[in-house]
């Protein structure tokens, strides 16, 4: 597969979709993992999600499962969820708290720092310290947490250091999550990511969306050729003016990540139905009240949105070739009170709207493109920039892992 997968993916027409094996083909897709999911950082979830000494969440990447957890230290540190003793699962709910890492198989006890601290009738040779639990990198960036399960983790402080200015201000530290969720969408991950990548659709798709989120192709694209319209390098004067870095900015290998924060469509100051806040007490230090919403993606795993008085970090999963799992978290203020400052269906409403109506676009995708009548098709040059930025970066990236020797996950 190797030779005709690079063959592929060498042969691609730019300002068109990708082939059909791209999306449907089970091979295509182990590859997508051990080349891009397996190598690259990944976003995993905001750091409030886990606020207690012991708290712990597992993620699900293609074969590796990993667990995240706070310890006693206040730092979050993630592992991967395979006792050191013959392997089983350690945490098996996919959240919750606890003292210890406690295997259920045979009891092996580990630190939530990751230490093995007890395993019964071992024999007096035994060195518990060869068996800690294995690390898997971590970042946290502005209370956002990244890993990454790669032998050696490719860089991350070029992106940190360019998006920390942009979300300082937002305050995640005092976070709280006030709503989560999760679906499964059938589609491949790279038709999520497309979908997302243009606002092309969102006039005849997305009603709720639309009253807030500008349908303008200067905001939802990338702007390659680096030039801004005037009405926005004003709205990015105002807010950094006011101490909100704002102008857009574009990097990492073939534009992996991008920010900016792109105002609202007029009124609007966040995404509710009557265009008011969503949370009364905002979350951040952003004081325009128009600000809008600062747009950040970092491929292959998150697309976020940071507005004055909320937060809503988003992250993509692939499950199988055509199936993929996107989780939203809705963050305010730690004081902010459900039912005085916010209403949870007023501050969910959208989104949730939203979500669901882009899984249906999705799976109708995926539904014709698994047709074999399917063949590429031309990508809009002034709505779809953003989609084809997207499979560019994929191509490219791809094709750079499949050559170069960076290691992968260790087995």
């Amino acid at each position: 597969m190797t030779d005709s997968l690079t063959d592929l993916l060498a042969s691609r027409v730019s300002g068109q979709s990708l082939e059909r094996p791209f999306y449907t083909d089970p091979e295509i897709f182990q590859r997508d993992l051990e080349t891009i999911w397996y190598r690259e950082w990944l976003f995993a979830l905001p750091a409030s999600q886990l606020t207690k000494t012991g708290a712990y969440a597992r993620l699900q990447i293609g074969a590796y499962n990993v667990v995240l957890v706070r310890g006693a230290d206040s730092v979050i540190r993630a592992f991967h969820n395979s006792c050191r003793h013959r392997g089983s699962v350690i945490c098996q709910k996919a959240e919750g708290t606890v003292a210890k890492l406690t295997c259920p198989y045979h009891q092996w006890t580990y630190d939530l720092d990751g230490r093995l601290i007890w395993a019964r009738d071992m024999g007096p040779d035994f060195d518990p310290s060869k068996y800690n639990l294995k690390p898997v990198h971590l970042r946290e960036l502005a209370g956002l947490i990244y890993i990454c399960l790669a032998d050696e983790a490719p860089d991350f402080d070029a992106f940190a250091n360019l998006a920390r200015p942009y979300l300082e201000v937002h305050d995640l530290h005092r976070s709280k999550v006030a709503h989560q969720s999760s679906i499964i969408e059938k589609g491949n991950w790279k038709l999520v990511w497309e979908n997302n990548r243009e606002c092309y659709h969102c006039a005849g798709t997305h009603p709720a969306l639309s009253r807030s989120f500008p349908l303008d192709p200067a905001v939802a694209g990338v702007s390659a050729d680096g030039s801004t319209p005037p009405r926005l390098q004003a709205h990015f004067d105002k807010c950094e003016a006011a101490g909100a870095p704002s102008k857009f900015a574009m990097s990492g290998y073939a534009g992996q990540y991008r920010l900016a924060r792109m105002p609202l469509e007029e009124k609007a100051l966040s995404y509710t139905m009557d265009l008011k806040p969503a949370c009364s007490r905002p979350l951040g230090r952003v004081t325009v009240r128009d600000a809008g919403t600062l747009l950040k993606f970092h491929y292959p795993s998150t697309w976020n949105h940071f507005l004055p008085d909320i937060s809503l970090t988003f992250r993509v999963l692939p499950i199988g070739p055509q199936e993929t799992q996107v989780t939203t978290w809705w963050l305010v203020d730690k004081d902010a009170v459900e039912g005085v400052d916010y209403d949870m269906k007023r501050l969910t409403e959208v989104w949730t709207a939203t979500n669901d109506e882009d899984r249906r676009i999705v799976e109708d995708n995926q539904l014709g493109i698994n047709s074999p009548a399917y063949v590429p098709g031309p990508y809009s040059p002034i709505m779809e920039d953003g989609v084809e930025q997207f499979v560019d970066w994929y191509v490219k990236t791809m094709l750079r892992n499949m050559a170069g020797p960076r290691a992968v996950a260790a087995e």
